[in-house]
């Protein structure tokens, strides 16, 4: 009987490093040798004030890719083969699984949350979930980013931003780096606001046009300056104040796409919103089949990616370095990266 180490979360505050039985994938499954995982906002959640999305017990972890070690039955994948997860297991035959919309599937479950995840050395995923980049010429660690992206690349493509336009993206963390490496490929003009002068440096080297450092000048203050009039804003931090600059820097006729989640309800102005004539797109999580792979087109577009996850640690670490200071704000990296073969922190290796 094969174990294998995984980070199983009971309780909130309660996560464990376990050995669990590596069950032999069923029809339709796949058994993956995970290679990285990240960690993100959801599980830190789950883990301070759970269960709010998780079944428990659960094996964190949705950003994960890794190589294929074992398949079942009607399996096409091979073994060996490279993969990225898209964490959503949706069925397929729902209305909007009918139309490409998986992320809105009926019966939708994810990785990590409802059923065992990626942190942990092996897991077992449906094929539908898992996609096969042996040709992309990424090392894993650059590879663990693919999800993280397709949410970006999602909500760009929700937006409906294109090439000539002017957006906004306030927030430059772990989904708004990545946003604005999306928004800027679609030829847009980007300008970033955050409050950390280091990731107003990083959205500069991601592409963006200008940035707005949040608390100094006001967000319609600083389009002023520019001489722009924002066609998509982004509003990625889920702060009021956030919110907040954004919906008075809004031109008629704009779109605003709030992908950060507000943590407390928000009055809505809907008489002006109607009169102003904004867009108002939610987005939530991604579309497999079109998101997924264009996020990791996207990443094989920059050389290195040291600037987001410059070293990967091991499982053992996932709480007090990983879980406790993004909750805490004071993560070391964008995106920490976890290696469950691992004993010590390692640096992240993102050139081919």
């Amino acid at each position: 009987m094969t174990t294998t180490k995984a980070a199983v979360l009971h309780a909130a505050g309660d996560l464990r490093i376990e050995d669990r039985v590596v069950r032999s994938p069923g029809p339709g499954e796949v058994l993956v040798r995970v290679g990285v995982c990240g960690v993100c906002g959801s599980d830190a959640t789950e883990y301070s004030r759970g269960p709010v999305l998780t079944v428990l017990p659960v094996t964190l972890g949705h950003e994960f890719a890794g190589v294929v070690e074992a398949v079942g039955e009607g399996v096409g994948l091979p073994v060996g083969a490279t993969v990225v997860c898209g964490a959503g297991i949706s069925c397929g035959r729902c209305k909007p699984c009918r139309t490409g919309r998986t992320n809105l599937c009926r019966s939708y479950r994810t990785a990590g949350l409802q059923v065992d995840g990626g942190l942990a050395g092996h897991v077992v995923v449906p094929e539908s979930i898992l996609l096969d980049v042996s040709d992309s010429g990424l090392p894993l660690d650059t590879l663990g980013l693919a999800q993280p992206m397709s949410i970006a690349v999602h909500a760009v493509s929700r937006s409906g931003l294109r090439a000539g336009q002017d957006a906004v993206i306030v927030g430059v963390g772990g989904i708004g780096a990545f946003l604005v490496h999306a928004a800027v490929a679609t030829g847009a003009r980007v300008l970033a606001v955050d409050r950390s002068p280091e990731r107003l440096a990083l959205a500069t080297r991601l592409g963006a046009a200008a940035t707005g450092t949040a608390g100094n000048v006001s967000l319609s203050d600083r389009l002023d300056e520019l001489g722009w009039e924002a066609d998509v804003l982004f509003e990625v931090s889920g702060s009021s104040a956030g919110l907040a600059e954004v919906l008075s820097a809004a031109q008629p006729g704009a779109t605003i796409v709030p992908v950060g989640i507000q943590r407390g309800d928000v009055d809505v102005p809907l008489g002006s919103w109607t009169l102003r004539e904004y867009t108002i797109i939610g987005t939530v999580a991604h579309a497999f089949a079109a998101d997924l792979p264009r996020a990791v087109e996207l990443l094989g577009a920059r050389a290195d990616w040291t600037d987001i996850a410059s070293e990967v640690i091991p499982l053992s670490g996932v709480v007090a370095d990983a879980l406790e200071p993004m909750l805490a704000g004071r993560s070391r990296q964008v995106k920490t990266l976890i290696d469950p073969w691992i004993d010590e922190d390692r640096p992240a290796v993102h050139t081919a």
